[in-house]
C-alpha cells in the first residue's frame, strides 16, 4: 500500500532515525558504511550494515551494497532503528505475554489490555518491554545480539487499552527489515471496533493530519489544512450495523498515536467506552432509562475501548515468506457485542 506521505513524516521517531544527506561535492569515495559512521551519532557498524542489507538505507533512490563507495553529488536516505544504549536499563518482569508465533527472528504476541508497551513518564516498570525482557531471561537467549542493555526490538505500538497482535524483532536483521517494512506501508494491519452511531456507507477512508489537541494534551485532534500535524490515512468498511453502535474494520495506512480513535471522533463516531475520546457517554440511542441501563452494563462489561489489533502481515525478513496472523476479540469485547446484538435484535421484533 502507498501513502502520499512525505518520507520524514512517514516514520515513528521513537523508533527509527531518518535521514537524508547530499554527498558534497568535495568528498573523497569512501566505503557507504564507514561514510555513515562518521556522519551518524551512537550507531554501530553492524546496525548500519543491516540496514544496508535490508534495504533501508539507498543511494540515489537505489539499494546498494555495504562495499558501494559514495560519490560526490550522491543522496543518500537512510532509515536506522534507534541504538539501544539510548534507553534505559530495562527490568525484566514476570507478566504473562500471550506467545502466537515465534522463531529465531521475529515473535509474535497478542496483547491484553491495561498494558503498556513501553516505559515513559509515569510507566517505568509494568510494561511489555518489561514482560519482553523477563520472557528472554528465562529462555536463556538475548532479545539482541550485542544489545547491552537487552532491548527488546520494538518498531510499532499499539495503545495501553487496546489489545492484539504485535510483531517484535529478535535479531538486529529483523528489526531492521521490518523497520524498512513499516516505513513503507507494506505491514498489512487491520483492526476491529465497536463504534457509536451507523454509517451511510459500508466504506470509507478518513484523511487528516493528527497532532496534539492544545487544550488536551492527552488527545490527538483532526487539523484540516495540512499545516499543522502528521499526514494520516484510515480505511474503514462496515462488519454489522446494531442501529445505535456498529462494529466496523479499520486498516491502517499510516501509524500516527491514537489514528483510529482520532479519526472516528473526528467524524462522530467515536469508540464505544473510549473516556479519552467521549465515547463513554451515550452518543446515539432513547433518552428511556431502561436504555441507559442497557449502556451503563455494557460500559461495566468492557471499560475501555472497544478496539482490537485482529490482523498483521508483514514479510518475513530472514526467509521472505509472507506471514499473516489473525486473533480473535477478546472476551470483553465480544460480550459487549453478543449484548448489543441482543438488544438490536429485540427492537427489530417489537418493530
Amino acid at each position: 500500500m502507498n501513502s502520499p506521505d512525505k518520507p520524514e513524516e512517514s516514520y515513528n521517531p521513537d523508533f527509527y532515525v531518518y535521514n537524508n544527506i547530499d554527498v558534497d561535492k568535495g568528498q573523497v569515495q569512501m566505503r557507504i558504511d564507514k561514510f555513515l559512521m562518521g556522519r551518524l551519532e551512537k550507531v554501530s557498524r553492524n546496525r548500519v550494515q543491516n540496514a544496508i542489507k535490508s534495504g533501508a538505507i539507498t543511494v540515489n533512490e537505489k539499494p546498494i551494497k555495504s562495499n558501494y563507495k559514495v560519490k560526490p553529488g550522491d543522496k543518500v536516505r537512510v532509515l536506522i532503528t534507534k541504538d539501544p544504549s539510548e534507553n534505559s536499563d530495562v527490568l525484566p518482569e514476570d507478566i504473562p505475554i500471550d506467545v502466537v508465533y515465534e522463531d529465531d527472528s521475529v515473535l509474535i504476541i497478542n496483547k491484553q489490555a491495561g498494558l503498556v508497551v513501553h516505559p515513559g513518564i509515569g510507566n517505568h516498570t509494568g510494561t511489555l518491554v518489561n514482560a519482553l525482557a523477563y520472557y528472554f531471561e528465562q529462555k536463556q537467549l538475548p532479545l539482541l545480539p550485542n544489545n547491552p542493555r537487552n532491548r527488546p526490538g520494538l518498531v510499532h505500538r499499539i495503545d495501553k487499552d487496546t489489545t492484539g497482535l504485535m510483531v517484535i524483532a529478535k535479531t538486529e536483521y529483523a528489526m531492521s527489515h521490518l523497520a524498512k517494512q513499516f516505513f513503507d506501508h507494506t505491514v498489512e494491519r487491520r483492526y476491529q471496533a465497536l463504534v457509536w452511531g451507523n454509517f451511510d456507507e459500508p466504506n470509507g477512508t478518513i484523511t487528516g493530519h493528527l497532532a496534539r489537541n492544545p487544550s488536551d494534551r492527552f488527545q490527538m485532534k483532526v487539523f484540516e489544512g495540512g499545516e499543522i500535524g502528521k499526514h494520516a490515512i484510515t480505511h474503514y468498511s462496515l462488519i454489522e450495523d446494531y442501529y445505535y453502535v456498529s462494529l466496523i474494520e479499520c486498516q491502517l495506512e499510516t501509524g500516527r498515536t491514537h489514528q483510529i480513535r482520532a479519526h472516528l471522533k473526528h467524524i462522530g463516531h467515536p469508540l464505544f467506552a473510549d473516556r479519552r475520546y467521549g465515547g463513554d457517554q451515550i452518543i446515539k440511542g432513547t433518552v428511556y432509562s431502561k436504555y441507559k441501563q442497557f449502556v451503563k452494563n455494557c460500559f461495566d462489561l468492557c471499560d475501555r475501548q472497544c478496539l482490537h489489533a485482529k490482523t498483521l502481515g508483514f514479510t518475513h525478513p530472514e526467509t521472505g515468506e509472507a506471514m499473516r496472523f489473525e486473533s480473535e476479540l477478546p472476551s470483553d469485547i465480544q460480550d459487549v457485542l453478543n449484548k448489543w446484538k441482543s438488544y438490536f435484535v429485540n427492537k427489530q421484533k417489537q418493530n
